[in-house]
């Protein structure tokens, strides 16, 4: 069965996090394989994942907040 970028797109955090069942787990797989937009969104998800992760942390550099928060629209 063909699965649409919609539904591969729902399933992308149950299917990082194995709790798929095996025929939605080899459609996942398959719609993978032949679109790019979707492995660029799983490729995003599963990094993030990782960084958030891993435990560590890094301090940003002085200002960075300020400037941050310049650049950011006013209303």
């Amino acid at each position: 069965m063909e699965i649409s970028c919609l539904e591969v797109i729902r399933e992308l955090s149950n299917y990082i996090d194995e709790d798929v069942k095996p025929q939605v787990r080899a459609d996942i797989e398959a719609h993978l394989s032949n679109c790019v937009h979707c492995t660029a969104i799983y490729d995003g998800l599963r990094n993030t994942i990782v960084l958030v992760g891993d435990g560590r942390s890094f301090e940003l550099p002085s200002g960075f907040s300020q400037r941050l928060l310049n650049k950011l629209p006013h209303k």
